[in-house]
């Protein structure tokens, strides 16, 4: 009896500071993900303004590398947040961690760091990503985002797309497509994160826990520069 014992406790000695390790790592992610924000929103050829208070969810990948995608099929992490509400028209909530996975999206970052920004244009769109493994370009109708104060948000493409796309690279800004790569919620990250197993859409469409302290200056960047949504009421 006492040797098995042991062993559980050798086991748990050994995995609690590679679990503490890893969650330290999640929530470096999270902040990160508010500080690409803020740069990104402060480029003078951004997200256009009324694309961006059209969203119902935001979605930040920072540092991306390329090598990521082409070895072994690995992926960007980051953390994907929407507006709080039944109708999506409260203040910014509690994030999910996401990944990111597609090797054609790696062959298009030219070996460089890349962040990107993702808006989900419609409560269908946030659904599907929230509840399981989406594929871009076909789970969920996706565009290259329009950038620039003047840009022209209504074009067909913008309207039909449940995901706009957007990547900043060596301090470029730009729209970019990402069809054929795949989103998913990162199950175990969140379960660092929030100290318990819960489901990607308990965090962010029902609002079960409180948002991190880590999360802070995301949400706090996306309720100052998009603190309504003034997208179409009969989307959601």
């Amino acid at each position: 009896m006492r040797k098995p014992i042991a062993l559980l406790a050798a086991m748990a000695i050994v995995t609690l500071p590679l679990i503490a390790a890893d969650k330290d790592k999640d929530e470096d992610r999270i902040r990160n993900c508010g500080t690409v924000m803020e740069e990104i929103l402060n480029v003078p050829d951004d997200i256009p303004q009324d694309i961006l208070d059209k969203a119902e969810c935001v979605i930040v990948m920072p540092s991306v590398l390329k090598g990521a995608f082409v070895v072994g099929g690995s992926y960007g992490r980051g953390a994907m947040t929407c507006r709080s509400g039944e109708h999506f028209n409260g203040p910014w909530g509690a994030p999910t961690m996401m990944a990111l996975e597609g090797a054609s999206v790696g062959f298009q970052l030219g070996g460089e760091a890349t962040d990107f920004v993702l808006l989900v244009t419609n409560a269908r769109g946030a659904s599907a990503i929230l509840s399981s493994k989406v594929k871009l370009g076909a789970d969920a109708s996706a565009a290259a985002g329009p950038k620039g104060r003047n840009a022209q948000a209504d074009t067909d493409v913008t309207l039909r797309a449940e995901v706009l796309s957007y990547s900043r690279s060596r301090g470029l800004f730009a729209g970019i497509s990402l069809d054929g790569s795949t989103l998913r919620p990162d199950n175990e990250a969140n379960e660092r994160i929030y100290g318990k197993k819960i489901e990607a859409k308990d965090i962010v469409l029902r609002g079960v826990v409180p948002a991190p302290p880590a999360s802070k200056e995301l949400l706090d960047v996306l309720n100052r520069r998009s603190p309504k949504n003034l997208s179409d009421p009969g989307s959601h």
